[in-house]
């Protein structure tokens, strides 16, 4: 393990094109040539090639020390012509998908097509307490930064990473992440066809396909390669670990991702999903009554209406204020939503209506970071406006 560590002999690899020396044994020096195209040189990723089982430590926790950051490790695959991408860590508080990473290199198996798997906030994963940290302090969300401006350090990681995968040109990604809260396995991709189908169908038969345009690595799809975002449920769930290394091997170890047998994977779709976020500056608490310190309690079991349908008088929490002045919520067309997904009724948190509700998080700083939940009408479709303009409550009442 010293010697990915450190370095070592080290291999001079850094993906096409470049030379490879003692191969096995990440590089300690960062690449300085430019890369074909013109594009700049890759400066933050170290590289690995065909890594040898006995130097990644016995744990996933020695495997990141000794990565000592942002890590491209490359498989030759049994059909070298043609390559896939796994991207694991955007957000070092979800585990799973470098537990499965892991513990595939540990097994010593090769892929059936050459294999780029990409490991990103390393830092944040190893800041202790292990794994509870999205980002590091004052960083931006990395998942949020694959779109210009590339400005600061985490737009930079995220630029380079998109290198990475323009220079292997892999023929599907997958991203893998844990849910905020408890809660089922989905996949989400950008739009729909056979490809994404089959991509999220190595994982899970539930799809959210979704247009937020984030600045998301699956927002790439488009434009470059099919790309999805597995989640593959909460980040202390055993069912979430299982899965992702159970949908990793599949995904490896497939000859043909987009044959007939994929194509006839049943999926459930929920299309256009709202996001409900906070208010600047709003206050959340998770309670099972409410709190009059903060301007928000939600109740403590809330996570476990993940991607269930929840009716208009189920109780979600409590508020003092006008429903407009504590949430933000758009949808595709960038009107006010907030009054289709909650209703405020005597200092009580409901439903607007009979909403399917996933990615509920029962952490506040994920919540007032980034949102509380996502929502889709009862049948998965798109919430779309009431018949009749029913306006938001206002801010303020006189």
């Amino acid at each position: 393990m010293a010697a990915l560590a450190n370095g070592g002999a080290a291999s001079r690899y850094a993906c096409r094109g470049c030379a490879a020396r003692d191969a096995g044994r990440i590089h300690g020096a960062q690449r300085e040539q430019q890369a074909g195209g013109g594009v700049a040189p890759v400066r933050r990723f170290s590289f690995i090639r065909n890594p040898r089982a006995r130097d990644l430590g016995d744990s996933v926790e020695d495997f990141l020390r000794a990565l000592n950051g942002p890590a491209c490790i490359f498989f030759e695959g049994e059909d070298s012509s043609r390559t896939r991408a796994l991207v694991t860590l955007l957000h070092g508080n979800e585990p799973s998908g470098v537990m499965a990473l892991f513990r595939w290199l540990k097994s010593g198996r090769r892929p059936a097509v050459n294999a780029v798997c990409i490991v990103a906030s390393v830092a944040a994963a190893l800041e202790p307490p292990l794994f509870t940290h999205r980002m590091l302090p004052r960083a931006r969300d990395l998942n949020r930064c694959f779109r210009p401006p590339y400005d600061d350090a985490q737009g930079a990681l995220a630029q380079e990473l998109l290198e990475i995968l323009h220079l292997h040109h892999p023929e599907a990604v997958v991203d893998i992440h844990n849910t905020s809260g408890s809660g089922p396995s989905f996949g989400v991709c950008t739009f729909m066809d056979a490809r994404h189908d089959a991509l999220v169908g190595l994982f899970t038969q539930r799809l959210i396909v979704s247009h937020l345009g984030l600045g998301a690595l699956m927002d790439i799809s488009e434009h470059s390669y099919p790309t999805v975002t597995v989640e593959v449920g909460g980040r202390l769930d055993s069912e979430a670990h299982a899965l992702a290394w159970e949908g990793l091997c599949r995904y490896l170890a497939a000859d043909q991702l987009f044959g007939e047998a994929a194509r006839a994977v049943p999926m459930e779709r929920l299309h256009d999903p709202i996001r409900l976020e906070l208010q600047e500056h709003v206050t959340l608490t998770y309670a099972a009554a409410p709190d009059a310190s903060y301007d928000i309690t939600l109740r403590p079991d809330i996570e476990h209406l993940n991607f269930g349908t929840v009716a208009p008088d189920t109780l979600l929490g409590w508020a003092q204020s006008p429903a407009a002045s504590l949430f933000v919520a758009k949808d595709e067309g960038g009107r006010c939503a907030v009054s289709r997904l909650v209703r405020i009724d005597g200092g009580e948190i409901y439903p607007a209506q009979a909403l399917k509700l996933f990615m509920i998080t029962n952490n506040a700083a994920i919540a007032s970071a980034d949102c509380l939940l996502y929502a889709v009408a009862e049948d998965g479709s798109a919430i779309g406006p009431y018949p009749q303009a029913v306006p938001d409550e206002p801010a303020e009442r006189t």
